[in-house]
């Protein structure tokens, strides 16, 4: 008994409480206060401020970490199995298709509210000094929360799937060098089959899941190293610790996440109880549908296919946008020039005029811009003795660096901080990107043309 006793206070270096409530207190609150700092500013606990988007993501990873567990009982990664297991889940086993449904609107959600979080993050400048590296930390996360959805898109194996996949992993080809050999070891060969089927299941499984839960862990760590940013007014001076009423993680920040979650839980299971996830017929590599999309968080990335040669769509782009992305945090603070705006809404009074013009030119230029190609503009032909790359890849390119260049110059000229300007910049761009989206889901039909929603 006594080596047994000196075993357990190796290991839990505390009393243990006799009686069973105060044991289940002394676990939980070990549990929280690992999670959350013991306790935390009254200021940050404002719901308006950070709308607990953070604490609803860790939520809906449990419910995907929970119902992906319960799917894997029923489903078969093969493909003359993958698509009746589906259909067997959803029809002869008891409660299988809400599970599914339960998985499948928790995984989209997700994704919209990590970018959401993101944003929040942005539009409060919470991601300048001491927490740049947090932001890059985020944008992995979001990468990996996507990379986990578009995984899981190809395990029903229905004609939807197969050829969102099919799609996707075409734009590898365009990477410089070693594009072609990085989708063949996507796809496990030339083309989507059998061994893309084994290679997604086991990155849906496994690696995703366990990098994600990694990084989320390594940054629930950070923020409490880094301390939280607390909410500000506009022109308000950043409070010191002194300033600040502190009160206890238990209850006063609990209390408000699990309320937040049974909401947010009571909301998905109601929707999954009601609206079925999408399934098709059985993937048929010889009949693609027409028109044939991407999952639509890469929908905006196949719409860009149609403006710009593939190259610069499928690799520079998005490069550029992760580079400037992960540079953001680190050139958007000067503390020689700049104010210290972190925890103010959109900067400034000011920087909320700033932010909306950039939402509203990104998406009246992009619409306007998709447009004129569509119909008038012809650049391949009017540039006729130049290579497609030159034409429809490279002067496109830097013909809209110019126009976010001669915008972010606008905005300096008069008066807006380089934290303001970037912040119009980032909303024009973020709005470009989402017109994108919108025209590929509901203005595209038959080969890609564009068509009022109703026509397609």
């Amino acid at each position: 008994m006594n080596l047994l006793n000196r075993i357990r206070r190796s290991i839990w270096r505390m009393t243990w409480p006799t009686d069973d409530q105060g044991r289940m207190k002394l676990v939980l609150n070990d549990l929280l206060l690992h999670l959350h700092p013991t306790t935390v500013p009254l200021r940050a606990l404002k719901v308006t401020y950070t709308f607990g988007l953070g604490g609803l993501s860790i939520l809906l990873l449990g419910v995907l970490a929970i119902t992906g567990a319960l799917l894997l009982f029923a489903y078969t990664p093969t493909p003359d199995q993958a698509h009746k297991s589906i259909e067997t889940l959803q029809t002869e086993i008891w409660l299988g298709q809400f599970v599914r449904n339960l998985h499948h609107w928790s995984a989209n959600l997700l994704l919209i509210l990590v970018v959401l979080h993101m944003l929040r993050v942005f539009y409060t400048a919470a991601f300048h000094h001491p927490r740049e590296f947090n932001w890059v930390l985020g944008l992995a996360l979001l990468l990996l929360v996507a990379g986990a959805n578009f995984s899981g898109y190809l395990l029903p194996w229905d004609q939807l799937s197969y050829w969102a996949v099919t799609i996707v992993t075409s734009m590898l080809d365009y990477i410089p060098l070693a594009g072609p050999a990085i989708r063949r070891a996507v796809l496990g060969g030339p083309e989507v089959g059998a061994s893309t089927l084994r290679n997604f299941f086991a990155f849906h499984i496994s690696v995703l899941p366990f990098s994600i839960f990694v990084i989320v862990a390594f940054h629930i760590w950070r923020v409490r190293k880094d301390t939280i940013s607390i909410p500000r007014a506009v022109d308000e001076d950043p409070p010191t610790k002194r300033q600040l009423k502190y009160v206890t993680t238990v209850p006063h920040l609990v209390v408000l996440e699990v309320t937040g979650g049974l909401i947010v839980l009571a909301l998905l299971l109601l929707w999954s109880g009601t609206v079925n996830a999408p399934l098709l017929e059985s993937a048929d590599p010889h009949h693609p549908p027409n028109p044939a999309k991407a999952a639509w968080y890469f929908v905006g990335f196949q719409e860009l296919l149609l403006h710009f040669h593939p190259v610069y769509a499928s690799f520079v782009i998005p490069a550029l946008t992760l580079l400037a992305l992960v540079l953001l945090p680190y050139l958007d603070f000067d503390p020689d020039r700049d104010p210290n705006v972190t925890g103010i809404w959109f900067r400034s009074a000011r920087g909320r005029r700033l932010a909306g013009l950039g939402l509203l030119v990104g998406t009246v230029w992009t619409t306007l811009m998709v447009v004129i190609d569509e119909y008038w503009l012809d650049l391949p032909s009017l540039l006729s003795f130049l290579p497609n790359s030159i034409s429809t890849g490279l002067i496109p390119l830097l013909a809209t660096l110019l126009g976010l260049f001669i915008f972010r110059l606008a905005l300096r000229a008069h008066g807006a901080t380089a934290s303001e300007s970037n912040m119009a910049l980032f909303s024009l761009l973020f709005a470009a990107f989402v017109t994108l989206t919108a025209i590929g889901l509901f203005f595209r039909g038959q080969n890609m043309a564009l068509m009022w929603p109703w026509e397609v």
